[in-house]
C-alpha cells in the first residue's frame, strides 16, 4: 500500500486558478495526503514567489510555492508556466495532481520526458463551458480558447493515471471522459473540511429572533453571475421588513475591478449595514469560516447559467456544515441538500423581493430539525482519494 514503507512519497498540486482551486488543494488534498506517514507534499499556486524556495506551511511535510500572483488577464500567468516547469525538475515528484487546464501542456511534457512518472487531473469546473459561456473573453478569443481548452483536456485524461471530478455531472457533460475506462474516473465533491483543530458546531442555531438584526453573508468567488447585486437588494427589503433590521457582509475575492469599483462605491453609500471583506485580494479561508459562524443566513443568490446550473458551490457544503441557515435560487440539486436537512428555502433572486412576505417565512423557519448533517464533509472524498492513489503504486 502506498505511503506504507520507508520511502517518501513526493505529490505536487498544482494550480494558477481561483483562490477556492487553492483552497481545494491545500484544505483538502495536502490535508488527506500527509495524514499517512513518509509522505511530502508541494503546493503550488497563488502567492508571491519566494526566492529562497519553498515555505513552509502550517502542516508539517507540506511546502507552498507561489507560482502565480495577479489576475487570469495578466502576464504573470506566462511566467507560472516557467515557475512551474523549474518546480517539476527541481522537487521531482512521484505523483503531479493538475488542478488548473493551463498546467496541462508541460505536465503532459514532463510526464513525457521521464520514467514512472504519474499524474492526476482534478476537474473542478466545465471549463471549455465556462470560457464559451461567461463572456470573460470575445469572439474568435472565446471560441478559440474553449476549442483549445477541450482538446488538450481530451488529450491528458487519455494519459492522466486518474481524473477527478468536483461534481458527478461532470461525467455526462465532458466528452473526452467517455474514452476514459470508468475506474479511474473518480467524483470527490467539494465538501467542507474543518481546519486541523476546528470543531464543528455540535447543534445547529436556534430560530431566527425577530428583534436581533439579522446577519447575512455573501462569501466566495465576487462576480455579477454569482449574484451579489442580489445579495444587496435582498438584504436591503429585509432591513424594510425584519423588526431588527439586517446587515450584509460581502467576503471574497472580485477578479473584475469594475466591479469592485462599483462595490465599493455601494459599501460607501450603506457604511451601516454593507461589509466588504477582500475584494482585491484572496480572502485567507480562516477568515470566511469565521464570517460563517457569526452569521444568521447565508446566500446563494446565483444568476440562472448554464455553468453553474448542474454544480454544487463550495459554499452550500460550507454552509451546511456549519448549520447555517441557506437562502438559495432555485436549483434541483442545491433543493435536494436543502430538503434533505431541512437547511434553508429557494428564492427567486430575479423578482422583486417580497421583504415583508420573506421576513414572516423566516421567522416560521425551523432549520435543521434533525440536527447537524453528517454527509458534506469531506472525510468520505479523502478514503476514495487514497484507493485511487494505492491502486498506482
Amino acid at each position: 500500500m502506498l505511503g506504507s514503507g520507508s520511502s517518501q512519497l513526493v505529490v505536487l498540486l498544482a494550480s494558477v486558478l481561483k483562490p477556492v482551486d487553492d483552497t481545494r488543494m491545500r484544505g483538502k488534498f495536502a490535508h488527506t495526503l500527509i495524514s499517512r506517514p513518509h509522505t511530502r507534499v508541494h503546493v503550488a499556486g497563488r502567492g508571491r514567489p519566494g526566492p529562497t524556495g519553498p515555505a513552509p506551511m502550517a502542516a508539517p511535510g507540506v511546502y507552498q510555492h507561489g507560482i502565480f500572483q495577479g489576475t487570469r488577464l495578466s502576464w504573470g500567468r506566462l511566467a507560472a508556466q516557467w515557475r512551474y516547469w523549474r518546480l517539476l525538475r527541481r522537487v521531482a515528484p512521484a505523483v503531479v495532481i493538475v488542478h488548473a487546464p493551463e498546467l496541462l501542456p508541460l505536465t503532459l511534457l514532463w510526464r513525457a520526458l521521464g520514467r514512472r512518472r504519474t499524474f492526476l487531473y482534478d476537474i473542478r469546473e466545465n471549463y471549455a463551458l465556462n470560457v464559451a459561456t461567461q463572456r470573460v473573453y470575445s469572439g474568435l478569443t472565446r471560441r478559440g480558447l474553449a476549442a483549445g481548452l477541450r482538446w488538450v483536456e481530451s488529450l491528458a485524461a487519455r494519459r492522466a493515471a486518474g481524473v477527478l471530478l468536483a461534481e458527478q455531472s461532470y461525467a455526462d457533460e465532458l466528452p473526452f471522459l467517455q474514452k476514459v475506462p470508468a475506474g479511474r474516473v473518480v467524483v470527490l465533491e467539494n465538501k467542507y473540511q474543518p481546519a486541523p483543530g476546528e470543531a464543528l458546531p455540535a447543534r445547529p442555531p436556534g430560530p431566527l429572533l425577530p428583534e436581533v438584526p439579522l446577519r447575512l453573508l455573501y462569501s466566495g468567488t465576487i462576480s455579477e453571475l454569482n449574484g451579489v447585486w442580489e445579495a444587496i437588494a435582498l438584504t436591503a427589503a429585509l432591513r424594510r421588513a425584519w423588526p431588527g433590521g439586517a446587515q450584509l457582509t460581502i467576503i471574497g475575492f472580485c477578479q473584475q475591478p469594475t466591479l469592485l469599483g462599483q462595490l465599493r462605491e455601494a459599501v460607501s453609500q450603506h457604511p451601516a449595514w454593507l461589509t466588504l471583506i477582500g475584494g482585491s485580494e484572496p480572502v485567507p479561508h480562516a477568515r470566511i469560516v469565521a464570517e460563517i459562524r457569526r452569521s444568521h443566513l447565508g446566500l446563494l443568490p446565483y444568476r440562472p447559467h448554464p455553468s453553474t446550473e448542474r454544480c454544487r458551490p463550495t459554499k452550500l457544503f460550507e454552509y451546511l456544515a456549519h448549520g447555517l441557515p441557506i437562502i438559495a435560487s432555485p436549483n434541483a440539486l442545491w433543493q435536494s441538500l436543502l430538503d434533505t436537512h431541512g437547511a434553508g428555502l429557494s428564492l427567486d433572486f430575479a423578482a422583486p423581493v417580497d421583504g415583508a412576505a420573506l421576513a414572516a417565512r423566516l421567522a416560521r423557519g425551523n432549520f435543521y430539525p434533525a440536527g447537524m448533517p453528517t454527509d458534506v464533509v469531506w472525510a468520505e472524498e479523502s478514503k476514495k482519494l487514497w484507493l485511487l492513489l494505492d491502486s498506482l503504486f
